[in-house]
């Protein structure tokens, strides 16, 4: 397939175009997102992320995949109620000395609280936001008043996944719905956050599942800023717990699909990358990602070892993105 010559960014793109462009040649199709990554990016430009958990479980949600969900009494796991401000700022801190330059701090809430702990959260932010790092929450729904004061706090970005397409989507989660997911995106962009919305493959889905929860975000106008691509980590005591690993080719597919689409995006190599040869990693970058999650630990979930991650970046000979300052 000939390179973007004449690229157009779209916001239209259809189910089935989008399963072609997924299930062409896997060359063709890496080589594809590749030329579309350096008309729009510095391939070179990887960004190294961090990830807090600064609430950890009792979720009333009863998402298949999640370890925090209390729906799950078998999964073993140690609640944290919301850590105070200044181990979070110190934990920021650390991580920006391994080299991250954007914190992301996740809450296991089913919708962001009011009171005191929101409060503490916007503290947060700007303590992030004070050591020139970007900072990203994610804290369920959220309403226009609380989006509103989190861009006041100086938030950069809102993360919110998808996880999977609206056609298998209440397989893996009953308890919200996919409109309430929407409903929460549009809060972030009226407010003017940057979006963070990706999804997780590996769950059970089709090609056709994941091409449409594609389509939904690269229907946005602009698109997501950052799109996460997770593979399912399989935790003991949840309901997909006996899932098999995806092929690491599967990944790289979804990855180049993204880029593709949405090629303006920050496209996070995410969850479930701690199984993958560094080999699988790279290929991933060449597809079009750029950005990795640094840290021994995604909420509650391992990841990549950071001397791992060292040595990665050693071989790619990248640069880390600078973090932006909001205006």
């Amino acid at each position: 397939m000939n390179g973007p010559t004449n690229f157009t960014v779209r916001h239209d793109w259809t189910i089935e175009e989008i399963v072609a462009v997924h299930d062409q040649p896997l060359l063709d199709l890496i080589a594809q997102a590749n030329s579309v990554h350096r008309r729009f990016h510095d391939v070179n430009d990887v960004q190294k992320a961090a990830l807090l958990s600064i609430k950890t479980g009792g979720c009333p949600e009863d998402c298949s995949y999640c370890p925090q969900s209390a729906h799950h009494r078998e999964v073993k796991l140690d609640r944290v109620d919301l850590m105070e401000t200044t181990d979070v700022l110190a934990a920021a801190k650390t991580a920006k000395e391994a080299g991250a330059d954007r914190f992301c701090m996740g809450a296991a809430w089913r919708s962001a609280p009011e009171g005191k702990r929101f409060d503490a959260v916007l503290d947060m932010v700007r303590g992030v936001r004070e050591m020139g790092m970007e900072a990203c929450v994610t804290l369920g729904m959220l309403t226009d008043l609380q989006a509103r004061r989190l861009v006041d706090a100086g938030l950069t970005a809102y993360n919110h996944n998808l996880d999977t397409g609206p056609d298998y989507y209440a397989d893996i989660i009953t308890t919200r719905t996919y409109q309430d997911r929407l409903e929460t995106l549009r809060a972030i962009r009226r407010a003017g956050l940057e979006m963070c919305c990706g999804g997780i493959i590996g769950m059970g889905e089709s090609v056709r599942d994941r091409a449409a929860m594609l389509q939904i975000l690269a229907g946005f106008d602009p698109h997501p800023e950052s799109v996460p691509i997770n593979t399912l980590v399989a935790v003991e005591g949840t309901p997909l717990e006996n899932r098999e690993m995806v092929d690491p080719m599967d990944l790289v597919r979804m990855i180049a699909t993204t880029r593709i689409l949405m090629p303006h995006a920050r496209v996070r190599l995410s969850a479930g990358r701690s199984a993958l040869t560094r080999e699988a990693q790279i290929l991933c970058l060449v597809a079009g990602a750029n950005s990795i999650f640094y840290g021994e630990k995604l909420l509650t979930t391992a990841n990549a070892d950071e001397h791992e991650d060292d040595a990665l970046f050693h071989a790619l000979a990248a640069r880390e993105a600078p973090a932006r300052v909001a205006s």
